[in-house]
Parts: C-alpha cells; structure tokens; sequence
C-alpha cells in the first residue's frame, strides 16, 4: 500500500485517525492523558500498513525489533566496557546479514553462478564477465531469487542508530518494547524514510500534543507532497521508463537526454514527494520529522548537492561511518579514506547492482577532487554560474547510471547522449503537452521561488495574510481533488525509494 493510493486516502488513512483521536478522547483522563492508548493504536496501524505489502514479512520486522530491542538493553546495562561492546557489535552485525541476505545475496549467487560456469570451461571468462555485468545467470545453480522486503534498509539503518545510541549514551534507553516497536515502524516514515534518530522522536512517543494547527500544517505538507509525486513525478516517469525501454542502438542524443532530464525530475519529485506526504501524515499525529530535502537541484557543487538530497540518510553516513572513522579531523589522507568508503557504501546501499557502486565511487571521486582543489575554485565569484552548471550536469549523468538496469546499458546510454545523431526516434516521439507541462512545473519547483514568496507573504499585514492563506487553501482542495482523480483514472508508479 502507497499514500498516493485509492485505498490508502480513502480507507486506511481516515480509520486511523478516527481511532487514534477517538482512543485519545476516551483515555485522556488516564494518568498518561491516553499517550499509551494512543501509541498502541499508531502501532497496530502500522503492523497492517507494513502486513498490507506481504504479511510474511512481519516475521522479519519482528525478528528485526526484538535483536535491536535486546542490543539495546545489553549495552545500556551490560557488565563493562567489554561486554557492552560486545553486545553491540552482535547486535550490528545480525542487521548486517539480514540486510546482506535479503538485498546482496542475490548478486553474490550470479557472480559464483557465472566464475565457475567458466571455471568449468562452458563459457570464456569474457563471457562471464558480461554476464556479471548484465546481471544474468546462466541457470546452473538453479537458485530462485529472494524477495527483497519493502523498506528494509530504512528500518534496519533506523534500528541500529538506536542502538549505537544508547551505547555512546546520545539517546535513553526505551524499556517499554511496544514504544519501541512504535519508533521503527510507524508507518509514515517505516518503508522509505526520513530515517528517524530515536532522539529525535523519544519525548513524542513519551508525550505529545496534538493541535489543530499542526494538523492543517500535516495535511497542507501531505497533499502538496501527493502533487509532487502523482502530477509531477509520475507524468514525467511515463517519458522516461519509455524510453529506458528501448536498446541505446536506436536511440540519439535528443531523445536520451530528454530520458535524463525526465528522470532527474521524477526521483526528485518522487522522493520529495514521499518525505513531504510522511512529515505531514507525522504531524497529524502530532510528530515532527526532520525535513529530508532542501532543494538539492540549486547545488553549486557535488559536496552541497549532498547537503541537500536525502538528508536524512547523509546524516545518518556522517554520524555513524564518517566521524569513527575520524571525520575532518585527521590527516589529509585520511579524510579522503573517509569520504571514499561512506560514498562507496552509500553507492551499495541502495541495492545489489554494480550501477548503484560505480554511482557512489562517482561521487567519492568527484568529492575527493573538490576537496583536493576544486571545491575552492567552485566558490569563486565569476565561476559560480559555471559551478551550478557542473553540479548539475554530474548529478543527471550520475541518475542515468542510477537508473539503468545495468553498467553496460547505462555506458551505452551515456556515449548516445554525447553522440551526434537521433538514432530512430525523435524528442516528439515521446512529449506530450501533459508531459511538457510537467517537466516545467518540475523544473521551476525545483527552485526555491515558493519559498521566497511564503517569507514574503509572512511580512504582510495580518488581513492580507488571511485572504490568501484562504486563497491557497481553496488551491489546496483543488489540488487534491485532481490528483485523487489521476489516481483514481490511471495506473501510477510505486515510489522509487520503496525498492530501497
């Protein structure tokens, strides 16, 4: 079940908050002014949201919340330094190799399938390399593929920054098991994030408050987010999985870059649009996440094009890989040892796909070279229109990388982006007006100008401001009334970070 679904907007959604505000009413004169009741409800919800997308999953959700809820006792309690270590070492490592098991076995199956098909002398070692490359088995082993659970690595990611947590005592312990079970599930931010600290959410769980406000601010943030992704996102995906379709032998430079250009929008707005509709479903329930973009496209280099997009799980790299490794402050050296291996398992971690390494050595590289001399070029005054240039031509070859189903496929695509010619097809081939209208949209969004004019609109007098905050929630309706229809009158895609 996604939030931009039929089921979701009208079913899901409206049963639960009606439960938990009515739980809230019936318990509020409970001791805890019904927080426990209140948690207990978000929790259930939850376990069927997550249940909804393959119940036999629950099981390894489960399994997940009980290691990380034991870990987390042993290293706030254990005997010594030595013992608490321990405990946390065990504990990281059995989220290790269920994420390994679950999201690379896969891969390390092909690989073995094809080295000793050719160690057997049934194929040349080129061969095997291709097919390595390609991602193909040659059927050998007869291994059926495993299933990779629906936002595995967000709750696994989210469930170890507890741990590490309470053991370096940056968050408390959380004995009740259910509150617990509440902060790595809840629905909202369960299947593609924003990766939450426990710390940032412990006195929520513990005690919030609910207000009409916060919950117009949730319900604003969750249809605008909705827009994002049905209106913007969807429409400009439709261009590019058309044309991602189509073997680069016939396609030109015209029409790749337009396939490029479409997908640089659709992950943008996709992911954006999650983040915006999981802040605001958190702060209808009286939660307030940390934001997860900030218009990561107006970038001027690599390094603050990474300050801006998916903040939450950059974060999460500095906090818990960069800094023990020793952060900036050590040697030279050593700092870009440090930025090569978080880059390189930032590449990993989105998926078992030599795509997804050579996108994250990409960005370790081209960090490194801006580190080493021309991060400071970059800032100099006349080159800063050339620098927003250079981010942002790197960022589109590094998502056709991304989005390619493989290294060879993506090569390919990027040598016909840089080729003269138009293969056998046309950029008319593919736009329509809807299409066109989108990637306009998508490209002006995409610069904070709406944000300008909100700080404006904010040192208005108190009646303007009135008209039109009245005026933008008539727009408001609008919009959710037409995205319901796209959604409700054609097929729309899954969000992109769900296969993360």
């Amino acid at each position: 079940m996604v939030f931009s679904s039929v089921i979701f907007i009208w079913v899901f959604l409206p049963i639960v908050l009606i439960a938990y505000y009515a739980t809230g009413a019936i318990f509020r004169n409970m001791k805890d002014g019904g927080q426990r009741a209140k948690n207990t409800v978000l929790l259930a919800s939850s376990v069927i949201f997550y249940g909804m997308g393959g119940y036999k999953y629950l099981l390894l959700l489960l399994g997940v919340l009980l290691v990380n809820y034991v870990g987390g006792l042993l290293v706030d309690k254990g005997a010594g330094k030595k013992q608490r270590t321990a405990a946390l070492s065990v504990t990281v490592v059995l989220n290790l190799a269920a994420l390994f098991f679950f999201k690379y076995l896969n891969l390390f199956v092909r690989i073995y399938d094809n080295v000793t098909y050719s160690a057997n002398g049934k194929a040349t070692w080129a061969e095997c390399f291709d097919n390595m490359l390609r991602l193909k088995s040659t059927g050998e082993l007869e291994f059926v593929d495993i299933v990779l659970p629906i936002g595995i690595s967000f709750y696994i990611f989210q469930s170890i920054s507890y741990v590490v947590d309470v053991y370096r005592k940056d968050a408390k312990l959380q004995r009740n098991f259910l509150d617990f079970s509440l902060y790595v599930s809840f629905f909202p931010q369960l299947i593609a994030g924003p990766i939450v600290k426990y710390s940032d959410v412990d006195a929520a769980i513990r005690s919030r408050k609910e207000s009409v406000a916060l919950f117009g601010e949730g319900v604003s943030r969750f249809i605008y987010g909705m827009a994002k992704k049905v209106l913007i996102a969807n429409t400009v995906a439709a261009v590019a999985d058309e044309i991602w379709k189509i073997d680069t032998e016939y396609l030109g430079a015209g029409v790749t870059w337009l396939a490029a250009v479409c997908y640089t929008l659709q992950i943008y707005f996709d992911f954006s649009g999650y983040s915006d509709m999981a802040i605001g479903l958190g702060k209808m329930f009286g939660f307030n996440f940390r934001e997860n973009f900030n218009y990561p496209y107006i970038s001027g280099s690599v390094q603050e094009f990474w300050r801006r997009w998916h903040i939450s799980l950059s974060t999460w790299f500095k906090e818990y890989v960069y800094i023990p490794l020793g952060g900036s402050r050590c040697s030279k050296a050593k700092l870009l040892r440090n930025i090569f291996i978080v880059f390189l398992l930032t590449g990993v971690w989105h998926g078992a796909n030599f795509t997804f390494l050579i996108w994250g050595l990409m960005y370790a590289l081209l960090l490194i070279v801006e580190r080493l001399f021309l991060g400071k070029i970059l800032k100099i005054k006349w080159v800063k229109p050339l620098a927003h240039i250079y981010a942002l031509f790197v960022v589109i070859i590094g998502w056709v990388i991304f989005r390619s189903d493989n290294i060879v496929y993506a090569l390919g695509f990027i040598s016909k982006m840089f080729t003269a010619g138009n293969g056998e097809y046309t950029v008319f081939s593919f736009i329509t007006v809807r299409s066109t209208i989108a990637m306009l949209a998508g490209i002006l969004l995409s610069l904070p100008i709406f944000a300008g004019i909100k700080a404006g609109v904010a040192k208005l007098p108190k009646k303007t401001q009135g008209v039109l905050n009245f005026m933008e929630t008539l727009w408001q309706i609008l919009l959710l009334a037409y995205s319901i229809m796209v959604i409700v009158s054609g097929s729309y895609n899954p969000f992109i970070y769900f296969q993360f």
